[in-house]
């Protein structure tokens, strides 16, 4: 079909920009006589709390309940762990306790964090591992984790074994 014979069709543009036939409804007007449907209780039904004025139909009103935005902490700055919103700041570890090193591990072992993960130690995913010293350690290991606490290290070290700093 060639271009000639088509007819010329009118062109899309700011001007000729409407709303999809029925999206758009003209607001209820309440209270405009009964022939209007919506007359003498404007649509607020008999009696009741919801049929007065100053009726709290507000996004937070929770039926007289203590409303969730009074119930949570209001704390506030960076420098406490309790502060709004909800620790921003606080860094997220995984604790392992060399006394779990000790009981899981035979001497000479290099113990990383799919070895750690083996033996159900460290097991949550993303989260950085940090080796803590409750307990005691006699073997020597070589132990690879993302922090360690200086007295986990020191006996670490203590009882001939090395500590490796993962990057996170």
């Amino acid at each position: 079909m060639s271009t000639a014979s088509r007819t010329p069709e009118q062109r899309v543009g700011l001007h000729s920009l409407a709303p999809a036939p029925g999206s758009r409804r003209p607001r209820k007007r309440v209270g405009r006589g009964e022939g209007s449907g919506t007359g003498k209780t404007a649509g607020r039904g008999q009696k009741g709390a919801g049929a007065r004025s100053g009726s709290k139909s507000r996004a937070a009103f929770e039926g007289g309940q203590m409303p969730i935005h009074m119930r949570m902490r209001k704390l506030r700055g960076p420098h406490m762990k309790k502060s709004m919103p909800f620790e921003p700041f606080r860094t997220h570890t995984q604790a392992v306790n060399i006394a779990a090193l000790e009981e899981r591990f035979e001497a000479g072992t290099d113990v990383t964090l799919e070895l750690l993960k083996a033996n159900g130690l460290g097991t949550r995913k993303n989260i950085p591992v940090k080796v803590l010293a409750k307990g005691e350690i006699s073997k020597a290991l070589t132990v690879h984790a993302h922090a360690f606490s200086a007295s986990a290290r020191q006996r670490i070290e203590a009882a001939g074994g090395t500590c490796h700093i993962l990057e996170s």
